[in-house]
């Protein structure tokens, strides 16, 4: 019983010294209402509050504080508080109340209680009142009644009855409750308290209130405290001795208070089964989770979980989790450890039949220590490739070492060791290190050896990734070698591809390989010879056909998929086999597997698509090949793998390009901004990255920075050891830009060595496209002869963009030779094609030029012989006594074309040559006037 009275009070009898009123951080608020109802009570009203909070929010401190600010205030105070204990008992809660109003020497009054449920309870409501009554008269009344959901029915009744008969008296009524208690009784709040009762919820206390509470300053760890408890002064209090340095609030937990809390739950059913559901499944918590884990009926869950979230246990959300961390980890510090192991592995199980993500399930996984789960092993994995890539390898570690708990096989152990190697050596190098010799040391089946270390390369995007898988690769190679070529070779392989696309450098000696040739056997060892066969050819750029035949040989089979799942070799595949249609068919077959990639960040399917992608942009289809790169794109950015992941790169690359043909410069611009140059330097699809900046910079006015660009792009690939032309046509880029820039000497040395590179590779694309920069830097025929070769060359491709630029050229060129017919002709045709391809900036050149075309082959109007404009021009120059030379300076033609134009104004004139043709011009211009 918790009961107190106004000393300084003339009816209390001796004179006591005051005591100061306790002060609550953070509740100044609360107690400023209620200490605003005294002056209303002094003034002969009754008035009345309710305080309702959660458990352990401090209603009952705020209650007390409050009664000894109303005693200060000359109140006659009366406290009477609720037990769960006490609450059967009729008129408990009354008898308090009653005794604590009793005047010392007054005559004696019959017990309230005694007529309890007897016929004369009339009577005994009566006597209260009459007790509260003579009360007030000795002054202002301040009644008091914590935790009033938990008082009987009967004192209930009296408070009710009390309520009605001191409206004209000065008495303070305030009652605490706590919110969502279910209503059990027959007596309802409002019918003690009144209808319009000053009601005030006890929120969380604020960062600085819970700073105090814990003897902190203000500041990162206060807050965090608060968010753990919800400012919850009870757990506040219970967090305060555990807070340790260096301890997260977020992790801690008082046994006790998981403890009281499901004490408290007892009454309502099934509820303390659903508390720790709640507790066990955290923020997996859902509605069929959480009644299949609690073993309870539906019907009955859902009435236990409107119960715990009224009473603000659980948040009130589509998943019911309990509202604060410090009351979960209460709650499961109460729970013996088998029974959390148990009930983990239990939730793991529901989770996994429930199709949750890896992560979630792994988190059960994590904690049911004790409990054999051999099917958690592939789910442990999983998770542990999500964290790697997305930033945490200490908790990939964590899940890792809980997967060697498993018995395992040989193989199995191998293949979880050397992915542990790879999370540790994020943050411990030596240790994985270790990993990698243990991992070793488990080696059993060779074949599944190769195969685990094989897909631990294709994991890897690359950097100092790459390193550590290339030198556990090795190290299992060694082991194997015993076996002979064919168990050792498609590891080799892969070891190979990765360490050649893993540096900026040239390779490794492609000779060391070939020693191994002759002995192998085995069909996959043979799909791998042939893979490396291609890629000797292509780095060597000597023949088109050779490569083409190995990539195809390299693509028999059922599981070829690896050789093209790897970045460096994909990279190169494609952009060698983006003419054949056939074999991209069978390109994206092969990459078409069900499995997910080895690479976390590459999406499932995502190969196929991009392969596809590169061959529509190949072909010159680039709307197709765009919304191809950018739904890709889409789902790289999902994965975090834009800048970081090779085929991400690769992907983002590949689409600026096609955005600078299509004329969205500004969608360009936008994502090379994103793209980190520097984090890609090691990386050979920067070398693709470097190029399409090169182009737009070109495209968009930035000649000098995009040429730079470019000349880079082809010193890396000289570097990388890459004579392959068609990998990027950085030369024929340059060229133009050099030309821009009026360095024609330059402009010429790039075209020349870009016309040798292609000739000795034999493809029609980069041949056509070679053959295009040629015509524009050579003069009159040769030019023209160029320009003629490459669209004859290019119509044997499907590269309809390039033949339209080579078209576009051509137009142009023969337009300033005065063949205005054949260009007008010419033009036509590349603006048709340029817009089938969607190439608008081309477009809109070809049609301007092929205006300038018509016009030209317009008659002038001030002459009665048909000259054309440009005829008419030249002729006067002529006349004028200009040479050829200076004619075609002046005009910025060719003499050929000067000369062109002069013979078919000589001839539309009527004379045999230069002597008559100032004669001839004044005529015609004499009977221009006259008419």
């Amino acid at each position: 019983m918790d009961t107190e009275v106004n000393p300084e009070h003339p009816g209390n009898g001796a004179s006591v010294p005051k005591r100061p009123a306790p002060r609550l951080p953070g509740r100044e608020p609360e107690l400023g209402r209620l200490t605003g109802l005294f002056p209303v009570v002094v003034g002969g009203a009754a008035a009345s509050a309710v305080l309702a909070g959660e458990f352990g929010m401090g209603k009952s401190a705020t209650l007390r504080t409050a009664a000894a600010l109303a005693a200060d205030a000359g109140f006659t105070v009366a406290m009477a508080t609720g037990s769960r204990l006490e609450s059967h008992l009729p008129g408990g809660l009354v008898r308090q109340l009653a005794e604590a109003l009793e005047q010392p020497g007054a005559p004696p009054r019959p017990p309230v209680t005694e007529l309890c449920g007897a016929a004369g309870e009339s009577e005994a409501l009566d006597l209260f009142f009459r007790i509260v009554r003579d009360a007030t008269e000795r002054g202002p009344l301040f009644l008091g009644i914590d935790n009033i959901h938990l008082a009987d029915a009967w004192s209930m009744r009296c408070l009710a009855y009390v309520r009605n008969r001191v409206l004209d008296l000065p008495v303070l009524l305030v009652l605490t409750s706590v919110v969502g208690y279910p209503p059990h009784r027959e007596v309802a709040l409002l019918d003690m308290v009144g209808s319009t009762p000053v009601t005030t919820t006890l929120n969380g206390l604020g960062d600085a209130a819970a700073a105090e509470i814990l003897g902190l300053a203000p500041g990162e760890l206060a807050s965090a405290c608060r968010e753990a408890t919800g400012g919850n002064p009870v757990l506040l209090q219970a967090l305060r001795p555990r807070l340790l340095p260096g301890a997260d609030p977020h992790e801690l937990g008082s046994s006790l208070i998981g403890q009281v809390l499901t004490t408290r739950v007892q009454e309502f059913p099934h509820a303390p089964a659903i508390l720790h559901a709640a507790a066990i499944l955290g923020e997996d918590a859902g509605f069929d989770l959480l009644a299949r884990l609690a073993g309870v009926d539906e019907l009955d869950a859902l009435q236990a979980i409107d119960t715990l979230v009224r009473l603000h246990v659980l948040n009130n959300s589509d998943q019911p989790t309990l509202t604060y961390s410090f009351v979960r980890n209460s709650l499961l510090k109460d729970m013996p450890q088998t029974t959390r192991a148990v009930n983990h592995s239990r939730a793991a199980k529901l989770l996994t039949e429930a199709g949750a993500p890896p992560e979630r399930v792994a988190a059960h996984l994590l904690e049911a220590t004790s409990i054999r789960i051999p099917w958690a092993v592939d789910v442990l994995r999983l998770s542990a490739r999500d964290a790697v890539f997305s930033g945490r390898p200490e908790l990939a570690a964590r899940h890792l070492r809980r997967a060697l708990d498993e018995r395992l096989t040989s193989g199995r152990r191998m293949a979880v060791l050397l992915q542990l190697a790879h999370a540790e050596f994020q943050f411990d190098p030596p240790a994985a290190a270790k990993r990698v010799r243990e991992a070793v040391d488990t080696v059993g089946n060779r074949e599944t050896a190769a195969y685990i270390a094989t897909a631990m390369l294709l994991s890897l995007c690359g950097g100092q990734d790459a390193r550590l898988g290339i030198s556990a690769a090795g190290q299992i190679a060694a082991r194997l070698d015993a076996g002979g070529p064919d168990a050792v070779w498609p590891l080799l392989c892969m070891t190979y591809l990765a360490e050649a696309g893993s540096r900026l450098g040239p390779p490794p000696e492609f000779r060391d390989f070939e020693e191994q040739w002759a002995p192998l056997t085995d069909p996959a060892a043979q799909r791998s010879r042939s893979a490396l066969l291609a890629l000797d050819a292509v780095r060597s750029g000597e023949s088109a056909q050779e490569a083409v035949g190995h990539f195809a040989d390299a693509l028999t089979g059922d599981d070829g998929d690896f050789l093209f799942e790897q970045h460096y070799f994909f990279t190169l595949a494609t952009a060698v086999l983006a003419e054949e249609p056939a074999h991209v068919d069978r390109l994206c077959r092969v990459l078409d597997v069900e499995r997910e990639p080895w690479d976390v960040h590459v999406p499932h399917g995502a190969l196929p698509t991009l392969a596809r992608g590169i061959a529509l942009q190949a072909s010159g289809d680039l709307q197709r090949a765009s919304v191809h790169f950018e739904s890709l794109l889409r789902r790289f950015d999902e994965r975090g793998g834009t800048t970081t992941c090779p085929v991400g790169v690769l992907c983002a690359a590949k689409l600026v390009e096609c955005w600078v043909d299509l004329g969205r410069f500004e969608a360009a611009t936008s994502l090379l901004d994103r793209m980190d140059f520097v984090a890609s330097q090691g990386l050979f699809t920067h070398t693709y990255l470097l190029y399409a900046r090169g182009r737009l910079r070109v495209a968009t006015g930035y000649t000098r920075f995009g040429f730079e660009d470019l000349l880079s792009c082809g010193r890396r690939l000289a570097h990388h050891g890459m004579r392959f032309p068609g990998f990027v046509p950085w030369r024929a880029h340059a060229a133009r830009a050099a030309l821009a820039l009026g360095q024609a000497d330059d402009a010429a040395r790039l075209a020349e060595e870009d016309s040798t590179a292609a000739a000795r590779w034999g493809a029609p694309r980069p041949l056509g496209t070679a053959l295009t920069t040629l015509g524009l830097v050579r003069e009159d025929d040769e030019a023209e002869r160029a320009l003629q070769k490459a669209i004859t060359t290019l119509r044997t491709s499907p590269s309809r963009l390039q033949l339209a630029t080579a078209l576009t050229e051509l137009g142009t060129l023969q337009a300033r030779h005065g063949q205005s017919e054949k260009a007008i002709e010419t033009l036509r045709q590349a603006v048709e094609l340029s817009e089938q391809c969607g190439a608008r900036p081309l477009a809109r050149r070809a049609a301007e030029e092929l205006r300038s075309a018509r016009r030209a082959l317009t008659p002038a109007k001030d002459n009665e012989h048909g000259l054309t404009r440009q005829e008419n021009r030249i002729a006067v120059m002529a006349a004028q006594g200009l040479t050829n030379r200076e004619i075609a300076t002046a005009l910025h033609l060719t003499r050929r074309t000067v000369e062109l134009h002069l013979s078919g104004a000589y001839r539309k004139l009527g004379i045999p040559g230069r002597a008559e043709l100032g004669g001839a011009l004044a005529k015609s211009s004499q009977r221009g006037d006259g008419r």
